[in-house]
This record gives structure tokens, sequence and C-alpha cells, in this order.
């Protein structure tokens, strides 16, 4: 009754393929985006935005560059957070060097360097693929935090060993830094995964998206039928690798400030990203988004509960959490193998035929 769409109908074949065909659909889409930008800002504090939205927002813009490759395209990558840590160390390079251009374009360049890095470290994918493809991919984790950590030029030889983001504005506001507004840069985050995220969708809707999906389902039936596997996986590799790159320069600029490569980015942000796509569904943007929220949100709420409310010691709230963390992705991989999107699906397809039988 009230995910139908009768009445609804479609005069060309625009329309029929359109992003969101079903009005529905449409109406959510604009509540969230509303909920979003004109809600959620005034609604909450600074610890809000700060220990849960930004890196929220940050995560899902990393797990949609992840599900690009390995949901859609089919390429198992443990490299997540060296990737994040070239678009970091990379819009680092970019402030300091360049302190007059504005930040955004800074982003989408950050993300550009690391889509090159990206596409050279999947070089191998034109050879080996599997368990091999990701134990090359994992090589690239190590060895990039590696050369982050080990030549001075990247951090500008510091001392400490840390890169520290200086301070930038947008439209007067300060994005950046010690003194950056918190607001600000929550409708900064907010505004660049919104818009990513739609390319993203549009982009696996289109010829490049259907040869990634051939690629992932059979490869070699996918190269007799026309679909180039050079152009199929380094293309994938490239635009994965762009907007994870995106994530790791918002993730250091904005949400943390300073970071060190062996601590911001080692191989737990790899796992962390990689389970939220496993977790929120493979090949689905959505799932992106539900795969963040579940690994962001759920950790606060277990600690908060058992530090605040049972009055657990923090260091065995910490392992209870890892504990009740760990079981929770098991029993999601067993329960429903397809993510959180799945289920959301089955709830759609229920409320077509609400409240009949079904």
């Amino acid at each position: 009754m009230l995910y139908r769409e009768t009445g609804q109908f479609k005069a060309n074949y625009t329309d029929d393929q359109a992003l969101f065909p079903i009005d529905q659909d449409r109406y959510v889409i604009f509540g969230v985006l509303a909920v979003t930008f004109l809600v959620v800002p005034y609604l909450l504090n600074e610890y809000w935005l700060n220990a849960i939205l930004l890196p929220f927002l940050i995560y899902s813009l990393a797990a949609i560059g992840l599900n690009i490759l390995t949901g859609y395209c089919g390429q198992v990558s443990l490299g997540t957070g060296g990737f994040m840590a070239v678009g970091a160390y990379s819009i680092y390079k970019l402030m300091v060097a360049f302190p007059e251009v504005g930040f955004i374009p800074l982003v989408i360049v950050s993300g550009l360097i690391t889509a090159a890095v990206g596409v050279v470290f999947g070089l191998p994918s034109l050879r080996i693929k599997g368990f091999y493809l990701a134990v090359a991919t994992l090589a690239a984790q190590f060895f990039l935090v590696w050369m982050f950590n080990k030549v001075g030029w990247f951090y500008n030889n510091s001392a400490s060993g840390m890169i520290n983001a200086p301070p930038m504005e947008i439209f007067g506001f300060i994005i950046t830094g010690p003194q950056a507004n918190m607001y600000a840069q929550y409708f900064l985050v907010a505004t660049i995964v919104a818009v990513f995220a739609l390319a993203a969708k549009n982009i696996a809707r289109g010829r490049i998206g259907r040869n990634w999906m051939a690629i992932r389902d059979m490869d070699i039936a996918a190269e007799l039928i026309g679909v180039r596997p050079l152009m199929a996986k380094l293309s994938a590799f490239a635009v994965s690798s762009f907007y994870i790159g995106m994530a790791g320069a918002l993730y250091f600029a904005v949400w943390l400030g300073s970071a060190e490569a062996t601590e911001a980015f080692d191989i737990n942000q790899s796992f962390l990203v990689l389970f939220m796509i496993i977790i929120g569904g493979l090949g689905s943007i959505l799932g992106s988004f539900l795969g963040a929220a579940f690994l962001v949100i759920l950790p606060i709420m277990l600690k908060n509960l058992m530090v605040d409310v049972m009055g657990t010691d923090s260091a065995l709230a910490t392992h209870i959490e890892f504990i009740i963390v760990g079981a929770l992705i098991i029993f999601f991989l067993i329960v429903e193998p397809h993510g959180l999107a799945r289920l959301w699906r089955i709830a759609k397809e229920k409320l077509r035929l609400w409240p009949f039988p079904y």
C-alpha cells in the first residue's frame, strides 16, 4: 500500500531508466537530504558531529570506494588504509605548497593522485585474482605506510613524524586546523559525500559499471562478449582509489587534524572498511552507508552502555566491545551474507504486497 507504483506510468525509456523511477524512492532520498542538511546540524551538539557523524560520512565515502572495486568489480583489496594514507599525505603537501587554492579542489586533486597510485598497484590484477590479489594489495598497504613513515619529505622532516593540517577557509568559515568550525566541517563533508555517492550510483548503472559487474561474475565470459579486462579492472582501481583518496584527505584534514602513518592508516583501517561493505552489502551504494553506520555507531553505543550505565572498567569494556562486534559480524555473515542492504530490499518487497499474504 505504501510502496506501490500503481498509477505511476512511464511514457519513455528515459523515465523508465531514471535513477529513482518510483516516486516513493525519490521522496525518501529528498527526505534524507533535507534531514541531513536542514535538521541534523541544528539538533545535535559538537560531540555528536565530531564523534559520530563526521567519521560516519568519511567512512561511508571510503566504503563506497572499496565497494566499487570489491562489490562491483570483484577485485579483493586489503590496501584501503594505505590508499587513504596517500590521500592524506597528498592533501597535506598540497595544502602546504598551495595555500591559496581552495580546499575542495585540493581534495579532488588528492583523490586523483590516489587514483594514479591505485592504478599502479592494480596492475597485478591483470594476472592474478582472489587470494593472491588480496596479498598483493596487502603488500601495497604495508609498503605505502612504511614509505610515508620513513621518507621525511612526505611529512616535511618533522621531528615527531606527524603531519598537521594548516588552517583553511571556505566562505569565511575555518574548516581545518584547531580553530575549525565543526558545523562548517559537517556541511562540507556531507555535501562531498552526497555528490560523489550520487556520481557512484550513476557510474555503477552505466556502461562502465556493467563492465565491472561482467568481470566480477565471470571474467572469461565478459572478455568473450567484448569487455576489455584491462580497462575494466584498471578503471575500477582508479575510481575506487579516487574515492578512498578523498576519504583519506577528509579523514586527516577535517576530522583528525593531525596524523601519523603507522597509527592512523594501519592495517586495521583496511579491515574496518572491508567489514563495512561486507556487513552493509557488497555491490550496493546504500550498503556502504549502512555498514559504515553499523561499525561507527555500534561500538560507541556499546562503550557508553558498559562504562556509563553498567560501570564496567574501560579496558574491560573495550575487550567486550571487540567480542560483541566480532560476534555480530559473524552473525550477519551467516544469517544474511548479502548484508543490511539485502534486508532493506526484502522489506521493500514485502511493502509492495502488504497487507496481502506473501
